[in-house]
This record gives structure tokens, C-alpha cells and sequence, in this order.
């Protein structure tokens, strides 16, 4: 089954209570919260979504996606677990080996979430290969990271689908999250190449009703 994270990156201040209710009576499956430091991309959200995250756990029980896209993993980790988020991803770019890629993992286990691990899209995909028996979700990032409304970079969808068949040939149990420039029109392309949880942001908050685009991206 396909599941939603609706990306709260373009969720306007003064709107916040009404937008997260609306995108939870739509049945959006997570929230996304995009965290970004300055200095792994150029924005920087990390207060943003510090305030965003409090702000939802008041008034949500739905599960929070976290992506982290920051240099020190290790912190944002420990600020966004006080949270309980359902999965914490953080970027293998960040990561300076191996060593640090698993200690990532074990913290973020040990905080009680699941483990997601994104790579940015000059990435081979082999590069996570060794870390799927380990971890929960790979995040696919089909646009550069660091700002909403991007169009998706049609190459990576053969990377989607070499990670589908290499997970399917070692009977691996994950899931495949894809980020970046889905929409109706790329949705249906993400999905066929192995996708099952999609992340959209511009094109759920710029629709008027909410509800109507997360049942198609989900069918």
C-alpha cells in the first residue's frame, strides 16, 4: 500500500493549527518534517520545525517523518526524539564512513524510532546497499535538497527501480520513500519503479482540497 508524508515546509505561520487538522482529517499517513541547518543545504529550518514538530505533537497523534538534512546527525537526533518521531532519516552524505553511519543508526534505534537513510541524487544507490539489513526506509531524493516546489529529475527513476529489484533479489523488508517534485503527473511513475511512501509538499498545500490529491497520489 502507497502512504503519504505530507512535507509541512511551505505551511505558512498564523495557518499552522488549521493546515495540520485539515491534512489530518485528509488521512495524510505523516507528516514530513524537513530539517534543514544552514550548512548541509543553504536554508535553514531547524527552528522552523522545532516549533513545527512541538506544535503538532499537541494537537496530532499522527506520525512524524523526520528528515534531517544537517551536517551533526547526532544532534538532530537527540532535539527531534523528544518528539517520538515514527522514523528519523538522516543523509549518508553526512556521514564521514561507515563507523558513523551505523553509530547514526544504533541512536536513533535506541531513541525508539524507526531508521530511514536518504541519498541526494548524484548518489549511486549501491552506496546503501550494505546499510539496508539495518535500517527501516531508504529515502530516494529525486530533486536536490534543500527547498520545496522543485520538478523531479526523471533520471532517478531508474534508480528507484535498481533499488526495488536489488531489495526484492535479497528478500530484504524495507520501505522506499521518494522526495522531490511528486505531483499527479510523477506520482504514478515513483510508484511503478517501487515507491511506497511519497513525500509532497507544494502539491498538497497548493490544492483546495487536500483530501481529493492525497486519495489519488495514494491510488
Amino acid at each position: 500500500m502507497v502512504e503519504v508524508s505530507t512535507s509541512i515546509l511551505s505551511v505558512e505561520s498564523g495557518n499552522e493549527a488549521e493546515t495540520f487538522l485539515l491534512l489530518e482529517k485528509s488521512k495524510t499517513d505523516y507528516f514530513h518534517i524537513d530539517v534543514m541547518d544552514g550548512k548541509f543545504v543553504k536554508q535553514d529550518t531547524y527552528k522552523k520545525m522545532i516549533e513545527y514538530s512541538n506544535y503538532i505533537r499537541r494537537i496530532s497523534n499522527l506520525p512524524l517523518d523526520v528528515h534531517l538534512m544537517v551536517e551533526d546527525v547526532e544532534t538532530g537526533i537527540e532535539v527531534f526524539s523528544a518528539n517520538e518521531p515514527n522514523i528519523i532519516t538522516f543523509h549518508l552524505e553526512a556521514c564521514k564512513n561507515e563507523e558513523e553511519v551505523m553509530k547514526n543508526i544504533e541512536l536513533i534505534k535506541e531513541k525508539g524510532a524507526r531508521v530511514g537513510i536518504a541519498i541526494k541524487p548524484d548518489t549511486p544507490i549501491q552506496e546503501v546497499y550494505k546499510y539496508l539489513p539495518y535500517i527501516h526506509m531508504c529515502l530516494v531524493m529525486t530533486v536536490e535538497p534543500g527547498k520545496g516546489g522543485q520538478t523531479l529529475i526523471t533520471e532517478m527513476i531508474a534508480k528507484i527501480n535498481e533499488l526495488k529489484s536489488y531489495i526484492d533479489k535479497n528478500s530484504i523488508e524495507i520501505d522506499i520513500e521518494v522526495d522531490g517534485g511528486i505531483n499527479l503527473k510523477t506520482a504514478q511513475r515513483v510508484k511503478e519503479a517501487g515507491a511506497n511512501i511519497l513525500v509532497a509538499g507544494t502539491a498538497i498545500l497548493m490544492a483546495s482540497d487536500y483530501k481529493v490529491i492525497i486519495d489519488e497520489l495514494k491510488n
